[in-house]
């Protein structure tokens, strides 16, 4: 596996995954980190914004683009030559290709939380919470894998036009359950994932030191229970698309010029 990864890594020299791994971080916090500074928002409202515009902006579409990237590469050498003509297990190469997309787009993650929270610290003057980001960042993965899983398989079955129009789609998708319209569905919506989980922990900022109880959302479980469910639904798809996947990978015979 060690080796597949490195090869892995290797192909990502001259390609868009490694400019938007590090660079975008740093325009979309730099750009966040402004429009806080010019506007008086509240911690929640920052909070809630600034994961709102991650995962269900930059979270889909990038996720179609180097997903679908990454297959139309591998389709120009050689008509996947490079994946099916050498001794490695077709499984380990599936999941060796979704671990550096996927790990590229959580340290992106990291790196936009990081710089913005430097930026807070010194330029708005503020505290900020750490904890609640790294929790948001930590729940907001567990659904974005869920949805990568999902890209990884689109991209190579329908090519990278299919792959960056399902993260065009998922953009309006993720947009729509971030609002009331989502509340009681969302759970069920892979779009939806990342951005709803992501948020939750944001409930936290309402409870400040002059409430004698917590928020209801709080006292009441059901920020619990929405955790709970929406990693039980993320959790489950996700298993089902990688396991789907690599049998699917292990059978495939790579796509036909028409397709």
């Amino acid at each position: 596996m060690l080796k597949i990864l490195y090869s892995e890594i290797i192909k990502t020299k001259r390609t868009p995954l490694r400019y938007i791994t590090f660079l975008l971080p740093v325009l979309f916090s730099s750009a966040f980190l402004w429009y806080s500074s010019v506007r008086s928002l509240s911690d929640f409202y920052i909070h809630q914004a600034f994961f709102e515009i991650w995962t269900a902006v930059v979270v889909p579409i990038t996720a179609g683009l180097l997903f679908g990237l990454a297959a139309n590469q591998e389709e120009n050498a050689g008509g996947f030559i490079n994946l099916f003509g050498n001794n490695f297990e077709r499984s380990s190469l599936y999941i060796g290709k979704f671990i550096i997309i996927a790990l590229s787009m959580q340290i992106s993650m990291i790196i936009s939380i990081f710089i913005f929270g430097i930026g807070f610290d010194l330029i708005l003057c503020g505290n900020f919470p750490w904890v609640i980001y790294i929790s948001s960042f930590i729940l907001g993965s567990i659904g974005a894998l869920s949805l990568l899983s999902m890209y990884m398989w689109i991209s190579f079955a329908w090519g990278l036009g299919a792959s960056i129009g399902f993260g065009g789609f998922g953009i309006l998708v993720a947009a729509l359950m971030s609002t009331n319209l989502g509340d009681s569905i969302w759970t069920y919506i892979p779009w939806a994932w990342p951005v709803r989980l992501s948020i939750l922990p944001g409930a936290y900022l309402l409870f400040t030191s002059s409430m004698a109880y917590p928020p209801k959302i709080i006292s009441s479980g059901e920020l619990i229970n929405q955790i709970a469910s929406g990693f039980i639904f993320a959790s489950l798809f996700f298993i089902f698309m990688i396991v789907g996947g690599i049998i699917w990978f292990k059978r495939w015979e790579g796509r036909k010029m028409y397709e």
